[in-house]
């Protein structure tokens, strides 16, 4: 059966989780996971609840899934140790670099890729396989038809949101939250400001506010694609929540219907109902939904039900216990569990009863008591002599000995016992990298239009990899150098890009910014020339040298990151910035416009506005919607403060031929911009 996995924001969510059936749970110490604002685990607490869990078969996984600086590389070492050593089942990352670092320093953990990854592909997901991850968070934007293709094709476990809060964007490829207020979701700490009005018609409505997905009725099939986890999602939920959906899942699992936790899953949390958009592939307008004044009111009548599911302690392990007596011996009593037997023999001998004498019915009384643990008695032989007389709480003392000695056995069988050496944390990094006195330039285009005569000859030219390819053939024939970004949401189309990106190599095309590591695999297949592009969230020295050892030579840093940060990374590839760009702060797979315009309306030039009256472009392409910052990020005059850099990128989205030109030529000149823009987060940053 496959594995339910819940969410622990707190002890006592984790609580709740186990005595409810989950068969995992995930949960996030103090720092360096996504819900940095979840009341999360202290080291004293994940390991008090490493041995809770372990005791009840039960595994933990640590979510490990932000991204880190070089500054705190060493404390994430230091937090990784530690949890190999208190027996954490696996690892959740998002961070390539720290790959490694867990299989030296917990190697007996797996790794588990976090859908912060964003791999979409059965090409993403081989490559994950081969560098060491053993299971693979699949996005939720995926179909019942995707999935099924995933898991035929590949050997890695896949783990699938089965409940829960629905992004609007896909998971790692959001960054609205940050450039709006510093509060990265890649840093774990998200603000939820889609949540709040972005309306595609003015009309103040909340048009990037998804439904909570719900796949529960479908574990059934999902299950039989070979479905190896089933993730519930919730961290910031309270504990009746956990309680409510694990029940729904594991009754729909065991195929009993259960009308009161189906209506109360729906009332302690939704969103004007839930949606299977995704899944069924029937994503529009009934995908969307808000948390009105109704969602609030149902919670409160059903907490109190919910809360009794997780009150007390579950009895879901059998034990079998073999109890002894004989005249002038010790009593003994031996207990099977599982696939092992524990033996306890007490300090009192049986002795001719003068008064009263301990019958089987007494002694099988005394050893069915188990309540308050997590066993219960599915049988008890015993093998006793007429006429002896023991006391009772010798034969009780007994069976809590027996009970002790099982869970330290389940405890050593469920910890992955990890030998670690602390002082192989990461060699020294390569020296600091000079300053650059020359650097080349990008130009990315959206639109063959946007393509200015007179552009300099050492400037790059970068198309969209939607563009034509007579557009790429003919400024190659010119004599331009041109490149090509590959779409960071490929999902079921790997087949389709990599015969595009084979026409383009063969048209002449040798250099491709790959945005994900499903778009650096089929690039690296085909031989090209590779750029970590942005959406690869590099954000530390670390995770460049990954990046060069597997596919790039290049790499654009992450947006988020300082431009104090960026001073200080080491190693030898080279590395870059967008300097100019109306940055996407989201990429989503179900379009807002396309809920009020068919596509032929709207003619690509869709927005939203925000409460402040902010308009943000939506720009679409192969299947997915990218939804720009409202004015583009422009340093352009402070490019003298950046020492660490070979290569700017000038992204161009809708703007015209003639602006184009005229930033170019301000780019070239290193002038101020006299027209509204942001410096992104290079001097803020993220929290």
């Amino acid at each position: 059966m496959s594995e339910i996995l819940a969410p622990a924001g707190s002890f006592e969510s984790l609580l709740a989780a186990v005595r409810c059936g989950a068969d995992a749970v995930y949960l996030g110490a103090e720092t360096f996971n996504a819900r940095g604002n979840a009341q999360n685990f202290s080291r004293e607490k994940l390991e008090e609840a490493v041995k809770y869990c372990h005791e009840r078969n039960v595994k933990v996984y640590l979510t490990l899934n932000t991204l880190i600086s070089d500054d705190e590389m060493s404390d994430a070492e230091d937090l990784i140790s530690f949890c190999g050593n208190i027996g954490i089942d696996a690892f959740i990352i998002q961070d390539l670099s720290l790959v490694e670092k867990i299989k030296k320093l917990a190697p007996a953990s797996h790794i588990h890729a976090s859908t912060q990854m964003t791999v979409q592909t059965v090409e993403g997901i081989k490559f994950l396989e081969k560098a060491g991850f053993t299971r693979v968070v699949i996005p939720r934007e995926l179909t019942k038809d995707e999935i099924k293709f995933l898991s035929d094709n590949t050997d890695a476990e896949l783990e699938v949101f089965v409940h829960g809060a629905l992004c609007m964007s896909v998971s790692g490829q959001c960054y609205m939250s940050g450039m709006l207020g510093s509060r990265s979701g890649n840093r774990g700490l998200c603000a939820q400001p889609c949540r709040l009005p972005f309306s595609v018609n003015n009309s103040g409505s909340c048009d990037l506010s998804l439904k909570d997905n719900s796949l529960v009725p479908y574990l059934g099939e999902l299950e039989e694609m070979g479905v190896d986890s089933f993730k519930i999602e919730g961290r910031m939920k309270r504990p009746e929540y956990v309680a409510a959906a694990v029940t729904s899942c594991r009754n729909e699992l065991l195929g009993r219907k259960d009308e009161k936790i189906e209506q109360a899953l729906r009332a302690v949390f939704s969103r004007s109902g839930f949606t299977d958009g995704y899944y069924t592939n029937k994503r529009g307008r009934d995908m969307f939904g808000v948390r009105n004044k109704e969602d609030v009111t149902a919670a409160k009548d059903v907490l109190d039900m919910l809360s009794k599911l997780y009150e007390k302690e579950t009895q879901k392990i059998p034990v079998s216990f073999y109890f002894k007596m004989s005249e002038g011996n010790l009593i003994s009593l031996t207990a099977e569990c599982e696939d092992f037997s524990v033996e306890c023999v007490s300090d009192c001998i049986a002795e001719k009863a003068i008064k009263r004498e301990i019958t089987e019915s007494d002694i099988k009384e005394q050893l069915s008591k188990s309540g308050g643990t997590q066993f219960y008695i599915e049988e008890i032989k015993t093998e006793i002599e007429e006429g002896l007389s023991v006391p009772l709480s010798a034969i009780n003392k007994l069976r809590r000995d027996a009970f002790e000695k099982i869970s330290t056995e389940l405890l050593e069988k469920n910890t992955p016992v990890n030998t670690n050496n602390f002082n192989e944390k990461t060699e020294k990094l390569l020296k600091i990298k000079s300053e650059k006195n020359s650097r080349k330039t990008y130009l990315f285009f959206s639109r063959e239009e946007q393509i200015f005569e007179n552009i300099p000859n050492d400037f790059i030219i970068v198309l969209p990899f939607k563009a034509d390819e007579k557009v790429f053939e003919k400024l190659i024939l010119e004599g331009k150098p041109v490149s090509a970004e590959m779409p960071r949401g490929i999902f079921s189309r790997s087949e389709e890009v990599r015969k595009k990106a084979e026409k383009l190599i063969n048209i002449g095309v040798k250099r491709f910014f790959c945005p994900t590591l499903d778009s650096a695999v089929i690039a690296k297949e085909l031989g090209a020339e590779i750029t970590a592009s942005y959406g690869s969230n590099i954000f530390n020295s670390y995770s460049l040298d990954v990046w060069k050892n597997y596919f790039a030579d290049e790499a654009i840093l992450s947006t988020e990151m300082t431009v104090s940060q960026i001073n200080r990374l080491r190693g030898e590839i080279k590395t870059g910035i967008i300097c100019y760009g109306k940055l996407p702060l989201m990429l989503t797979r179900n379009c807002p416009v396309k809920s009020f315009s068919s596509c032929t309306e709207c003619g690509g030039k869709g927005k939203l506005t925000d409460r402040k009256g902010y308009e943000f472009s939506v720009d679409c392409s192969s299947g997915t919607s990218e939804i720009l910052n409202s004015m583009p990020l422009y340093i352009f005059d402070r490019l003298s403060e950046f020492k660490n850099i070979d290569f700017c990128v000038l992204k161009f989205t809708t703007e015209s031929k003639e602006e184009c030109k005229k930033i170019t030529d301000k780019y070239l000149r290193r002038e101020k911009s006299e027209d509204k823009f942001t410096r992104g987060l290079y001097y803020r940053g993220v929290i």
